[in-house]
């Protein structure tokens, strides 16, 4: 197979897996966007976590909302937990790694809150960490996954909200986990701004 050819069977096969993705995730989706927008407009916040190119999607969705995604509207609260290398260094260092964003959430989170927990396997023993964290502190949970969700499935509440990508490659699941974010930050904008009810 060519190099061009290659290429042309990345866009071909995410095409594919986002396709797939539309039936199975539509609607959880849209009930994450509601939930968040409920918090934001209770005074509560959303914070994200995940590690590597989950670290990155958790930062690009804080800044989405922080400052604005496509259109102007008030700045929304909202956190990366991934961001603070002396936070997250003194507390791997002092106890363990896997506790680096659940002591965040002991500290930092509120009932009514919403935790957006990325974990491209569904298996991060941090982003595990978080959720219990998170239902320890009444902080409901968006978890964004793949590969059937893995660990993180069986821990999640009944008020939870499971967004896993119908695919068991990396780099689908990661490209399907930034649409879904651009659909989220649409969603809670569209709402908002009285768009859409």
């Amino acid at each position: 197979m060519s190099l061009a050819d290659r290429i042309q069977q990345q866009f071909k096969d995410s095409a594919a897996t986002k396709t797939a993705a539309l039936a199975a995730m539509a609607a959880p989706i849209e009930a994450a966007a509601r939930r968040m927008v409920h918090s934001l407009a209770a005074g509560g916040k959303v914070m994200a976590c995940g590690n590597g190119g989950s670290a990155a999607d958790s930062q690009h969705f804080a800044a989405e909302l922080l400052n604005r995604f496509e259109k102007e509207r008030p700045p929304l609260a909202a956190i990366a937990l991934t961001t603070d290398t002396s936070t997250l260094t003194s507390i791997a260092n002092d106890y363990r790694y896997e506790d680096v964003f659940a002591k965040q959430i002991q500290a930092l989170g509120r009932r009514g809150d919403v935790l957006l927990a990325i974990s491209t396997s569904g298996n991060s023993p941090n982003v595990i960490e978080a959720i219990r964290a998170a239902h320890a502190h009444g902080v409901t949970v968006v978890a964004l996954t793949g590969r059937g969700g893995g660990k993180i499935a069986a821990l999640l509440a009944a008020d939870d909200i499971h967004l896993c990508v119908p695919a068991e490659r990396t780099a689908r699941i990661q490209e399907v986990h930034l649409l879904t974010i651009h659909c989220l930050c649409d969603g809670i904008d569209a709402l908002i701004l009285g768009e859409t009810q």
